[in-house]
């Protein structure tokens, strides 16, 4: 079997993109099945992407991958199937779908991870996110073999349009990235911390009064991993830039996790990613009770699942006092990550796609 992945981003740069597929990879080999992946971003076009200005480079970036797109079409017939997650073009109709399932007849297995057929919630906005053509997620999903959904909400939508779509949960390396554990501490201070990118920074704001409360009542500092420093007025914060090399290693300073949610459509298309993170790596998660959180989080186990501001301040207080109960919520949820979320737990309903 040869399979082509048609991905947006380049290899090792989006969280989506590198758990969804790249870490994926190995296991083919193991297969001896032969694969391929084509980025449509050229690395340096994304560094540029949601920076501001830089209007030519962009551009040119943008026309650069929809060549290598029509290149790609030459190179189809050499696939077996195409593995495509979330988009082939980021703006526009989708024509290489439709070229790829109808005329040149390859099956094509389409994955995505958030609820794309709808507009962002996000704040940021750029000239790409306005263009896009939300509707091909529907028409996608109708011409391909089989749809990979993130979480349930994101299935219970493919199901409306293909019968063959599984529910693959993103999951976790627990076995070699993910391998180590957090080592609790009792000292001071205590350490909230958040990773993500710049698209869900503006989700802190939602917890940025129960923070302010909290430095006020106890030691606490609050890290913050992300692609740009966020906008949030608390005495005790650290920002750390999000690297690869570094990501376990930054979250393992965390005492506790933090994800909030705002409670909309896009949000219950979250796969509760960061707080698989933080479980992973024997980290307490404390989630807003929206979505997928409300499944991957054991509430009063192995986290907890707030709704209300005085929930998130009263959790969080306390895990600050009780370090005993951190480690033993953090040991509950890397247990829950290896036999629900994990690479392993999840190898054969991945290659079952293929099939």
């Amino acid at each position: 079997m040869n399979i082509l992945f048609v991905v947006p981003y380049p290899v090792g740069e989006a969280a989506s993109q590198r758990f969804r597929v790249e870490q994926w990879l190995p296991l083919l080999e193991e297969q001896h099945i032969q694969y391929e992946v084509a980025p449509f971003w050229s690395l340096n076009a994304w560094n540029l992407l949601y920076k501001p200005g830089h209007r030519l480079q962009k551009g040119l970036g943008l026309l650069a991958g929809l060549w290598r797109r029509l290149l790609l079409l030459a190179d189809l017939p050499r696939y077996d199937c195409i593995f495509l997650h979330r988009e082939a073009t980021p703006l526009g109709p989708p024509w290489f779908e439709w070229l790829a399932a109808k005329a040149f007849q390859k099956k094509i297995i389409y994955d995505f991870d958030d609820a794309i057929w709808l507009p962002s919630t996000s704040i940021e906005k750029s000239l790409v996110t306005k263009l896009k053509w939300r509707q091909k997620v529907t028409q996608i999903c109708r011409w391909s073999h089989k749809v990979s959904c993130g979480n349930g909400f994101l299935q219970q939508f493919a199901l409306q349009h293909n019968a063959a779509s599984v529910l693959l949960p993103s999951v976790l390396d627990t076995a070699q990235r993910y391998a180590k554990s957090k080592v609790p501490k009792s000292g001071e201070p205590v350490v909230l911390g958040w990773i993500g990118s710049h698209s869900t920074l503006p989700y802190l704001q939602l917890i940025e009064p129960v923070l302010r409360r909290l430095e006020q009542a106890y030691a606490i500092k609050v890290v913050i991993v992300a692609d740009k420093p966020p906008q949030l007025a608390l005495q005790h914060m650290e920002f750390r830039r999000w690297q690869r090399e570094t990501e376990v290693a930054d979250l393992l300073q965390f005492d506790i996790g933090l994800m909030p949610l705002p409670d909309t459509a896009w949000a219950q298309g979250k796969c509760a990613f960061k707080a698989l993170q933080y479980m992973a790596l024997g980290i307490p998660a404390v989630v807003s009770g929206v979505g997928a959180n409300t499944e991957v989080v054991q509430n009063g186990v192995t986290g907890y699942v707030c709704r209300t501001e005085q929930e998130w301040y009263g959790r969080l207080e306390e895990l600050l006092r009780q370090p005993g109960l951190r480690a033993e919520m953090g040991e509950a949820g890397r247990a829950w990550v290896e036999a629900k979320y994990s690479l392993q737990a999840h190898r054969h309903t991945f290659l079952s796609l293929f099939s």
